[in-house]
This record gives structure tokens, sequence and C-alpha cells, in this order.
């Protein structure tokens, strides 16, 4: 089995406005999702991200009092998986309930270097 990291980006849903029936059958998706991946072997870690934050950056390395951005969007979270290939890892990302709120995930090898 081989690693991978899904990276969730999404808008900061700071801003947006869902009913909160609607949050609730979101919240309940990604608890079924994180149960069964969990149970299949397949989940091996991720968490929530922060709103908060500090970057780093240039050559001077700049600390700067923010989290990366594009316009609205946010890094949410990432995921780590394990699968037999990057198209069984996709196959599994494709089922992440973030896409309900004009979220999208990013799949790549998890590379360990020694």
């Amino acid at each position: 089995m081989e690693q991978f990291i899904v990276i969730l980006r999404e808008p900061d849903g700071r801003a947006d406005e869902h009913a909160e029936q609607d949050m609730k059958e979101h919240r309940e998706k990604w608890n079924n999702w994180f149960v069964k991946y969990a149970k299949e072997g397949n989940l091996v870690g991720g968490n929530a991200l922060s709103l908060y934050g500090k970057m780093i950056k240039g050559h001077n390395a700049e600390v700067i009092d923010d989290i990366h951005k594009v316009g609205t969007e946010i890094v949410g979270g990432y995921l780590l998986l394990q699968a037999n290939n990057l198209d069984k890892a996709v196959e599994i990302a494709r089922e992440l309930p973030v896409y309900e709120f004009d979220g999208y995930a990013e799949v790549r090898p998890f590379k360990i270097y020694n």
C-alpha cells in the first residue's frame, strides 16, 4: 500500500451562511466517511486546519500574520490515506463531503525522504 496526502481546499466558510439542518447533515456525512475508511484501513490520519496562522516568505524569511489564501479560498484541512495506487486514492477522495459547499480536493503521493 502507498500513502497519499489529500489537501482540502474550500471557500472560507466564515462568510457563508448555511441552514443548521444542512450543516448537521454535512457533519454526519463527514463522520460516516471517516468511520467507513478508518474501518477499511484506508484512513491513516488527517485534521481540519485553523483559520489563524503565520506565513514565512521570501529571501529574508519575513513573517506575515495571516494564512495562505487565494481570493477567499483556503486550505481547510488534510487527510492521509493509504491505497494500492493513486487511482484508488482518488476513488476514495471522490466520496468526500467537501464538494457540497464548493470545496475541492487534491490527491498526491506522500513521499518520505530519508
